[in-house]
């Protein structure tokens, strides 16, 4: 397949790889300008956050990194690089199965969601990576895999109660996955220009967030669990704004902070 992407400086397509985010990681300390774009039909090593696997079954997702070099990003606005990835795939994953706009959601930080089953599934999961930031050569690396035709019939029984795909959500219609690709990239052009003009979606961001209005789990990275109120979004940080039992105020929650976020029911006075 040809990628008719005229801002990619470098894009490849592998078989199977042990994860797109080393390849670009790789490509970039070699000097590879941005945007840089490695896809993969199979990940034999797939990673999400906080160094979990990412599974999927070969052919039924989209498994891609895109490599930035953001020294026209301030280092603490960096998150912005794995939101517009998750933006663009929730618009393109709407059109291409023709579900409504908005229909797809972002789970902070960086899940994709839609609900489904009176609960809301992940359909696609971004993980950043970002090496000298604040330095001259800073090097960013963001990885999304979305399951795209993925049947619930063959869903892990480990994860099937918590995973969804584009093809389960649009009722079973098949999705062609470089139409989706297309679309993406599409997308993920304009956001990225945008960017390097000082130009973000914040009320798009905003707006997908699921998380907003209502009690979540948020388990630490020491290992502590703890129920909050999620009331908001810090477009300027990427932080989850929370107020807990003990707090006076609202307070914020950096992604750095949290291994796993889960969702409770929602806060009825929201």
């Amino acid at each position: 397949m040809t990628i008719a992407a005229p801002f990619l400086a470098r894009t490849e397509r592998f078989a199977s790889v042990g994860s797109t985010n080393d390849v670009v990681r790789a490509w970039l300390a070699e000097g590879t300008p941005e945007v840089c774009l490695a896809l993969a039909d199979i990940q034999t090593a797939g990673r999400g956050r906080e160094g979990r696997t990412w599974l999927t079954a070969p052919g039924a997702a989209l498994l891609l990194s895109a490599g930035f070099r953001p020294v026209w990003l301030a280092p603490h606005r960096t998150w912005r690089l794995p939101a517009i990835v998750g933006l663009a795939m929730a618009g393109a994953a709407e059109a291409v199965a023709g579900l409504p706009e908005g229909t797809v959601r972002q789970k902070w930080p960086n899940d994709l969601v839609l609900e489904m089953d009176g609960g809301w599934r992940k359909v696609a999961g971004v993980l950043g990576e970002s090496v000298g930031l604040g330095t001259a050569g800073p090097r960013v690396v963001v990885g999304i895999g979305t399951n795209v035709n993925w049947r619930r019939v063959d869903f892990p029984a480990a994860i099937a109660e918590t995973m969804t795909s584009i093809l389960e959500a649009g009722g079973g219609q098949a999705v062609d996955p470089d139409e989706l690709l297309g679309d993406f990239l599409a997308r993920l052009e304009a956001l990225t220009s945008d960017l390097r003009a000082d130009r973000f979606d914040a009320a798009g961001w905003r707006d997908r967030q699921v998380t907003t209005g209502r009690m979540v789990a948020l388990h630490g990275a020491d290992g502590r669990e703890e129920h909050v109120r999620a009331i908001d979004v810090d477009t300027e940080t990427g932080a989850l704004v929370v107020v807990g039992d003990g707090d006076r105020r609202p307070r914020a929650v950096f992604s750095g902070e949290i291994r796993r976020l889960r969702l409770r029911p929602a806060w009825p006075g929201v």
